[in-house]
């Protein structure tokens, strides 16, 4: 900061009170703006709007204490601008927009000190002829500072290169986020934080062989989410970074993408958690038909999980349960293991599973006889329908999928 003659540098401390008064409107007046005027910082803001309004409010107070010749002794000049466009980059914002915003910020604080001249009469506008150039020299500083910052991070961000990426994400995945140094070095070159709520995702490819998500990295980080993904077993697999978003929120932007079987976990707090989740979200992935675009957790598929993990007894109870039906000509064993999904899925009633499959009750009370006849068990058994139920699961036999957008 320019240093003003004794008389100037006197009257803007008699100023410093009153401009500080208006930082809180200053940082109110900069989100709103950013939020109306910026689309990345929409988004941002959506997640992370106490974080950018601690940050705003900082950085223009420093701004002011500068303005006035107060001493910042904890951080040096321009040490704000150049850690802002790290974090930036960091978060995805292009460059562009967080100039914008830096630049907004002298717009600001130039109205600040309008205001303030005004409340006192005018007489300090003479002042302000004085200091305008130097707050505009301090707000082009402190832009080149932060591009600097930002495009320094970018490099480095750059230089880790995509097998260190995937050796990181191979750890936390095999179970090494227990290991504080490993998590500590993961979440520098990944560029993410691994001490908050994270979420694994599992994504297996499409009905021709394409990725799941596509495109999800980067869409993500275009709404400031980080995230790191790799390949494990023909699946996409990846870890996110939640934030302050909540689980439905990220579950919904996948969902958005997807073009394949998707299985996440629940949010796990820390790296610690990350190996558990991603068994689980692989576990549930794989229990959809691969025509599928859903995103599933594992509690929404336990029966189809445990029967997965257990295909020996899988296999056993299909025989068990529907050996009779699976051995008919292939017509008529079609109808009736339709007909038997439709009855269990109307929690036992003839009359909706007739609509369900547009015939006559009557039809349907004839094929559950020759149900029972075949497989030796009687529909009012509660423990034959619920065998039922989880063969028809075993043996793939339900109604068909329905394929969703």
């Amino acid at each position: 900061m320019q240093a003003f003659d004794t008389e100037v540098s006197s009257r803007l401390v008699d100023l410093a009170p009153l401009l500080l008064e208006q930082l809180d409107a200053m940082t109110d007046r900069m989100v709103d703006v950013l939020s109306r005027t910026e689309p990345a910082y929409r988004d941002f803001i959506a997640g992370s709007e106490e974080e950018l309004r601690r940050s705003t409010r900082d950085n223009l107070e420093h701004g002011l204490l500068a303005l006035v010749g107060a001493p910042v002794p904890d951080r040096p000049a321009l040490h704000g601008a150049r850690e802002v466009g790290r974090r930036r980059a960091k978060q995805g914002i292009p460059l562009e927009a967080v100039l914008r915003a830096y630049r907004l910020g002298g717009q600001v604080t130039w109205e600040a000190l309008l205001k303030v001249s005004a409340q006192a009469g005018g007489r300090h506008d003479a002042l302000l002829l004085q200091v305008a150039g130097t707050v505009w020299r301090t707000n082009d500083g402190e832009c080149a500072a932060l591009a600097e910052g930002y495009r320094d991070e970018q490099r480095r961000l750059a230089g880790v290169d995509e097998e260190t990426r995937l050796r990181m994400l191979d750890g936390l995945l095999d179970g090494r986020g227990d290991d504080p140094a490993f998590v500590r070095t993961a979440a520098d070159l990944l560029a993410m934080s691994l001490d908050g709520r994270l979420m694994a995702v599992v994504a297996l490819p499409d009905e021709n062989g394409g990725p799941g998500l596509d495109g999800v990295g980067t869409e993500l980080l275009r709404h400031g989410v980080r995230s790191v993904w790799g390949t494990r077993s023909g699946a996409q697999v990846g870890v996110i970074a939640l934030g302050v978003l909540s689980a439905a929120e990220i579950r919904g932007r996948l969902q958005a993408l997807t073009t394949g079987p998707v299985g996440v976990s629940a949010p796990v707090d820390g790296a610690g958690a990350v190996a558990s989740a991603y068994r689980l979200a692989e576990t549930a992935a794989r229990t959809l038909p691969r025509a599928t675009r859903r995103v599933v957790t594992i509690d929404e598929r336990l029966p189809e999980a445990l029967l997965s993990n257990s295909p020996e007894i899988s296999s056993r109870l299909v025989g068990q349960t529907l050996g009779g039906l699976l051995a008919l000509p292939a017509d008529e064993r079609e109808v009736l293991l339709d007909t038997l999904a439709a009855f269990l899925a109307s929690d036992g009633s003839p009359t909706r599973a007739a609509d369900e499959l547009y015939c006559h009750r009557n039809t349907v009370m004839h094929r559950l006889r020759r149900i029972e006849q075949v497989t030796g068990r009687k529909v009012a058994d509660p423990r034959a329908r619920l065998q039922w139920q989880l063969a028809l699961l075993g043996a793939q036999h339900g109604r068909p999928t329905q394929r969703s957008a």
